[in-house]
């Protein structure tokens, strides 16, 4: 049972959103692809869905300024300018993607005391967003995932997958994916590659 992930394909992380990745929006034709593709059982995505003045927010800091190291809930946290904020445009999945085909939208990040990186949990560890339940539930033994950004939200739900669903085999499609710097992006890469992730680009997923 083989299903694509695609993490946080949202206007927010897109050019022109609130909190844009460097070329965010050009994961949306080769997401697309991967969907058309028939090559998948399942297709979820996980959407970024913050309340006004979640706690990650800069702006519900006083003086803190985005991109800045601060702390929440008495952790380190790295505070963003506000976005993907429930039921705004910029929150929600890009206008392109090929939402119709999404068999679950798992939405994350609405508790405004602590963030939520990955599809799977809050960063704290302990909150479980329900989606591992889900794909253990349809019998999912292999997971692609792909999105944005790769550096935060897919290298985080790729790790998660792999740690609460024993036995599962988990691949990171990098031309899916944009992440925020390229430091960032390699670290990711090689972090994901020393727990056994494998890295392919969508020619080899479509491969089969």
């Amino acid at each position: 049972m083989k299903a694509l992930l695609l993490v946080d394909i949202q206007n927010g992380f897109c050019p022109g959103g609130n909190l844009p990745v460097p070329d965010g929006d050009k994961v949306v034709p080769v997401a697309n692809r991967l969907i058309d593709s028939g090559k998948y059982d399942l297709i979820v995505a996980s959407q970024d869905w913050h309340p006004s003045g979640h706690g990650s927010f800069a702006s519900a800091h006083p003086g803190a300024a985005a991109f800045e190291m601060g702390e929440l809930s008495g952790k380190p946290q790295m505070m963003w300018p506000d976005h993907c904020i429930q039921g705004t445009l910029d929150a929600e999945l890009h206008p392109e993607l090929k939402s119709e085909e999404i068999d679950l939208i798992q939405q994350k990040g609405e508790n405004p005391y602590i963030d939520s990186y990955s599809a799977f949990r809050d960063n704290d560890r302990d909150a479980s967003t329900g989606l591992s339940d889900f794909l253990e539930d349809q019998g999912v033994t292999d997971l692609d995932v792909c999105g944005l950004a790769t550096d935060y939200c897919v290298k985080f739900s790729a790790l998660d997958a792999l740690e609460i669903m024993p036995g599962i085999h988990v691949r990171f499609i990098e031309d899916a994916s944009r992440g925020i710097t390229p430091e960032g992006v390699a670290a990711a890469i090689e972090e994901m590659l020393a727990h056994g992730i494998a890295i392919i680009d969508s020619t080899k997923a479509l491969a089969g």
